[in-house]
């Protein structure tokens, strides 16, 4: 239930930014006695409204303040609506692609890369959840071509590591090593590609990428199979999160 006060707003206008249709929709749905406003028929589309005041075919309007989910990205899904491939949005109702503010990624995983993805429509969090000064790592698990040659855990926790490329050096990160191939890095930061280029940079290549953990939030403990998403909001995603002071 939202809790901050609500700006009423015209009906046409708040069912197109949710994503169901055309002002010109909302018209005809008007029409065909689809829409109630405190339970009468609606009859105007510029009445203005709050969304507790409508049903949209018997139904409450769907997330009308605001909408963030935690995402199981599968392999060979793309994050941004300009690159080619099969997006992450086929895998949510169709008219949560319309929705005004729009939907985005907290940062991207690319087209090789699965795992754990917050999606929202909120600046604001996106914002909490992206910026180095609120300390939110990330945690990878990683499967290299190569065998380690011993370095890397110190090259990348010393602060000094500058990718191809780039004048700024990496923060420091933390590397666990499960086996010789098989490692686990937690980033404080998120560049273009950093895992792979951070191996690529000690001379090795990786081969599989899966993003585990957001914080404390851990992938495995969302229960979710790829491309499965749950719904949350903003305050309950920061609880589980838990940014760690540094």
């Amino acid at each position: 239930m939202n809790t901050k006060p609500v700006k009423a707003e015209r009906l046409d206008k708040l069912l197109t930014c949710l994503g169901y249709g055309l002002r010109k929709d909302v018209r005809f749905w008007i029409k065909d006695g689809l829409i109630t406003i405190d339970g009468e028929p609606a009859s105007n589309p510029a009445k203005k409204v709050t969304p507790d005041q409508v049903l949209l075919m018997e139904k409450p309007l769907d997330h009308p303040y605001g909408l963030t989910l935690i995402y199981h990205k599968p392999l060979d899904t793309v994050c941004s609506r300009k690159e080619d491939g099969r997006l992450i949005y086929a895998d949510f109702p169709e008219r949560w692609i319309g929705r005004k503010p729009a939907l985005s990624s907290v940062g991207r995983l690319d087209k090789e890369t699965s795992g754990l993805l917050i999606i929202t429509d909120d600046g604001q969090l996106n914002h909490q959840l992206t910026s180095p000064k609120k300390h939110i790592s990330k945690t990878y698990a990683v499967t290299l071509d190569r065998p380690l040659n011993g370095t890397e855990a110190e090259k990348f926790s010393d602060g000094k590591l500058i990718l191809e490329g780039e004048e700024k050096p990496c923060l420091p990160a933390e590397l666990t090593i499960h086996d010789e191939t098989h490692v686990s890095l937690v980033l404080h930061e998120g560049r273009y590609h950093q895992v792979r280029r951070m191996f690529a940079a000690v001379g090795n290549h990786v081969e599989a990428l899966q993003r585990t953990h957001i914080g404390a939030l851990a992938l495995d403990d969302t229960a979710l199979a790829p491309g499965e998403y749950k719904t949350l909001t903003g305050e309950e995603l920061m609880i589980l999160v838990k940014p760690s002071p540094i």
